[in-house]
């Protein structure tokens, strides 16, 4: 069983792939670029698939998405990325609408292409506030969507592994598979370095210190993340 596992770059997604390539099953990475701020990820996607000696495609949907407005993340009239922490209603400007959904289905229809017999994503329990197509119903409804579109044809499984895992908990799951956390791309902001402020940023040095281990990312605001977490 071959997957193909979508991979942003970001730290959860890495994970995964190092995870599927652990088990002898990555057929290839696949990555968007969607026209998000932070595009800069898709080097670290770029890095993971050398590593791990796989194909890697990207796909351009930056079309698509500079009209899926509304969203600090994409669109030329995009907001700036709020700060503080990932969990409260401030980082609901981060939506994407239908983002998930757009690639989930082109993810599908490539892998089926190419004889791989499984769609592998790295969605994880600390989404599912925020982002409505990251909640287990959504992930089961695209399944059950997903083997109607291919029914008789193809047989291509969901994988989602991380669904009801926290961040601490890929943190962990990274460690233990050796993942170069150094070479994954989390913040929204996207510049030279993470901002250490931003939603993903608190969230992701939040889980480095509840996983107890140690977070090699440079953050230009190292310390930030324990005011809005208290820690």
């Amino acid at each position: 069983m071959a997957a193909l596992v979508v991979c942003s770059g970001g730290l959860d997604s890495v994970t995964l792939a190092y995870r599927i390539a652990a088990g002898q099953r990555l057929g290839r990475l696949l990555s968007f670029d969607y026209g998000q701020r932070h595009r800069k990820e898709l080097g670290f996607a770029a890095r993971t698939a050398a590593a791990l000696g796989t194909p890697h495609d990207i796909i351009d949907i930056s079309a698509v998405g500079r009209r899926l407005s509304g969203s600090a993340l994409t669109g030329p009239e995009a907001q700036e990325v709020p700060d503080g922490h990932y969990a409260e209603e401030t980082m609901r400007i981060t939506v994407v609408p239908n983002r998930n959904a757009i690639m989930m289905s082109i993810a599908f229809g490539l892998a089926a292409g190419q004889g791989l017999d499984a769609v592998a994503l790295a969605m994880h329990g600390g989404d599912h506030f925020i982002y409505p197509d990251c909640r287990p119903g959504f992930v089961d409804a695209f399944r059950r969507m997903q083997e109607n579109a291919l029914e008789g044809m193809w047989q291509v499984a969901l994988e989602a592994p991380f669904l009801n895992m926290d961040k601490a908990g890929i943190v962990a799951e990274g460690a233990r598979l050796g993942v170069p956390f150094a070479d994954t791309w989390s913040c929204y902001k996207g510049r030279a370095v993470h901002c250490g402020r931003c939603g993903t940023c608190v969230e992701r040095r939040e889980a480095f210190h509840l996983a107890q281990v140690a977070d090699p990312t440079t953050y230009e605001d190292p310390d930030y993340w324990r005011t809005v977490t208290k820690a």
